[in-house]
Parts: structure tokens; sequence; C-alpha cells
């Protein structure tokens, strides 16, 4: 069985309003169906909840692709040194790979976080307090996880500016591959010599604790460390600012689950749940099919670019009741938003413990918080892979 081929992708690459509703109109033609990219690629877009959960855990479905590795003009070396990671890996070598990583990357380091996260939260919020209006993506939602990130991984104060401006650059949307290849290659130079550094003078940072190990014999190689460096920053960042500006938005959206969210604070851990559903700050997930696959009844052929739709994932009424409605006391919430299976992220902790930190904090500032543009005229990223506000215009007063 197979599917009729859409007949158009722009969607993919729309905001929140395409998309969700593209994804409505399509839900009655199947969950799984062939379509065709403005660049001419034809694949297989998978878009109901109980497909979605299959393909992400389904051994024929291979994660081999990556964030910059399909981009053609790329140096050997960037490729390498930013592509060696977990998200690009099948078992065995994903299997190996994160398990030397969850021995550094743990529950209880994250969880150590809190108080300096709490201290950033509310200094770059002290930094606007006295503004009319400001760019809440700029202000807060950008800065806290990449500031938390270069701390985590011990990159000295003073060359952290540095650091954020790779990010921003290697973030960048419809960026010219010579532009994304030189500055990943300065950005490599400057984590191989702290990789140096930290294996001569370990310290309690997340990048000395990747450095120093291993399983036996077994450690990670230089290429995996910096690869690790770059998952990071693209899988912990990106995620963690739109997450953040997704559900600040939603809030200003909908002011009866602003004030019950205020009224009852203890309930935010279900509330970033509900954030992640309704507004993913992942919107699809990349893969590559190994042989035939079969989802929801298509067979999908070996070798087949297959786009696994988190975002349409969240929002299927048929794993979850007005799917549409923002409900932060959903009970029954299995979102999609990390993954599922083996690539599940890693981070997720990280990413719920800075969002929930960040909107309690904001929204017991500013009391007053609301749009200070139309929701129509909102931005959001071009983008077929994150699903996230270019900026979000906000009074405080």
């Amino acid at each position: 069985m197979t599917s009729a081929t859409s007949s158009s992708s722009d969607f993919l690459f729309g905001g929140a309003p395409e998309r969700h509703a593209a994804y409505t109109a399509l839900r009655e033609t199947g969950p799984v169906r062939r379509i065709t990219l403005s660049s001419g690629t034809s694949g297989w877009l998978v878009s109901g909840y109980a497909e979605v959960r299959q393909a992400l855990a389904h051994p024929g479905l291979s994660g081999r692709t990556g964030v910059v590795g399909d981009r053609r003009g790329l140096s050997e070396d960037v490729r390498l040194g930013m592509n060696t990671h977990m998200l690009n890996l099948d078992p065995p070598d994903h299997t190996r790979l994160r398990k030397l990583v969850s021995a550094a990357f743990t529950v209880r380091r994250i969880a150590q976080l809190r108080p300096r996260i709490e201290a950033i939260t509310a200094e770059l919020l002290d930094a606007v307090a006295d503004f009319d209006e400001v760019d809440l993506i700029k202000a807060l939602a950008l800065p806290l996880p990449i500031r938390v990130l270069t701390e985590m991984l011990g990159v000295p104060e003073d060359e952290a500016g540095a650091f954020h401006g790779w990010t921003e650059i290697l973030t960048a949307s419809a960026l010219p591959v010579d532009e994304l290849d030189a500055a990943a290659a300065e950005m490599l130079r400057y984590v191989r010599k702290l990789l140096a550094e930290k294996r001569e003078n370990p310290g309690t940072d997340l990048l000395s604790a990747l450095v120093t190990v291993h399983d036996g014999e077994d450690r990670l190689t230089e290429h995996e460390l910096t690869s690790m460096v770059f998952l990071l920053l693209i899988a912990g960042h990106e995620t963690t600012v739109h997450l953040i500006g997704n559900a600040t938005l939603a809030l200003l959206e909908n002011p009866a689950q602003l004030a019950a969210l205020r009224a009852n604070p203890d309930g935010m851990p279900a509330a970033v749940e509900e954030f992640l559903r309704y507004e993913s700050p992942v919107h699809a997930a990349m893969r590559y099919s190994t042989e035939e696959v079969e989802l929801g009844g298509v067979t999908i052929p070996a070798r087949s670019l297959v786009i696994v739709s988190l975002l349409a994932a969240n929002r299927d009424p048929a794993r979850f009741p007005g799917a549409d409605a923002l409900e932060l006391d959903r009970a029954d919430n299995p979102q999609l938003a990390f993954g599922h299976g083996i690539h599940h992220c890693l981070g997720a902790p990280m990413a719920r413990l800075e969002g929930g930190i960040a909107l309690a904090a904001l929204l017991t500032r500013f009391p007053n918080l609301r749009e200070a543009v139309p929701t129509e005229s909102l931005r959001w990223r071009v983008s077929m892979v994150m699903h996230g506000l270019e900026a979000l215009p906000v009074r405080l007063r």
C-alpha cells in the first residue's frame, strides 16, 4: 500500500499556524504519506503518534545523517569533528558512545546546576527590568542556555563571548556553506585547545568528565569529543531556546491557563510537559530506511528519506483528546518532543530544568507580561528540523 504524493511541502519550513493546519488536513489521508520537497527530493512523511513512536525506535530507520553532514562543500575535518555523535550513529556504535557519555552527563550533575540556572535567570531579568518592551528571545531564551552550557563545559568566562558568536553562526538558517565551514573550523580549533587544557588540568566541569570518562580501555576519541560539544550546542541550546519562547507565547495566547499556572506554581513540571507537547521545540527527525519498512499500513522502500514529525505526533487527536488545546494539567501526556527509543534526548532533564526555572521566574517577576505585537506578525524559524520563533516582543509593564 502507498499514499498519494503531497502537492506542497512548504509547510515543513513554515511557522506554527501553517504546520498545524497542514497536519490537520493531512490526517485525513493517513499517518504516512509520500512527499516531494521543494528541492525535488522525494521522501516519506510520518505524522501519526503511533507511527512516529514506531519509526523513532525502528531498527530499519537509520539516524546516520548529520545536522551539517549532508551539506556539500564542508571540509572532511569539519564533518568528522562535528558529526561523530550519537544522533548520527546506529548500534553498536551508538550503544558504545551513549554508554560513555551517560557516565559523564549524569542526572545528579544536571540537578546540581539549579542554583546557577536560577542566578543566571535572575541576572538576565534584572538587566531588562526597567524596559517597557523587550524581545524575550534575545533577552532570556537565547542567552540563558548558552551561558549555562559554557559554564557547564568549563569555558572560561572571558572566552564565552566568542563561543556564543560561533553558536549563533552554526545555528543560523540558510547559512552559506563556506561561512558555516569557516565558523565550524574556528570553533573546532578552540574546542581542541580547550580539550588539551582539560586533559592537562581536569576540573569538575562536564568537558573534563568527558575527557576522562572510560569503559576499561575505551575512551571518547577526539572527533567524538568535539562532536559531543557540537551536539550540546544544537540539541541542548536550540531546544531550550524554543521551549522557553514557544511556552511563553502559548501562555500569552491562553490567559486562563496563564492565570491557573500563576495560581499554582507547583504545577510547573506538568506545564512544561504540556508546553513540549503543544509546540514542540523540534519539528522533525530525519531518518533513512536501510530496508523496507512498514508503518501505518504503508510500505516505505529501502534507501528512502523519512521525515518523522514530532510536532504532528504531539497534536494527534487519536492520542491526545483536545490536542489543539493547551491544558497545563493534562494527566496523560507521553509527549514525544525529546524523541523515543535509543535516540531519546540525553539532555532532556536539563532542558526541562532550565525551561521550568526560566518560565517561573519570568511569570513571577513580570505579572503584567503581555504580547507587544499581534501574534500573526511573529516570525518563525525557517527550518525543517527546529520549531521556534525568531523573536518574541513582549511588554513587561
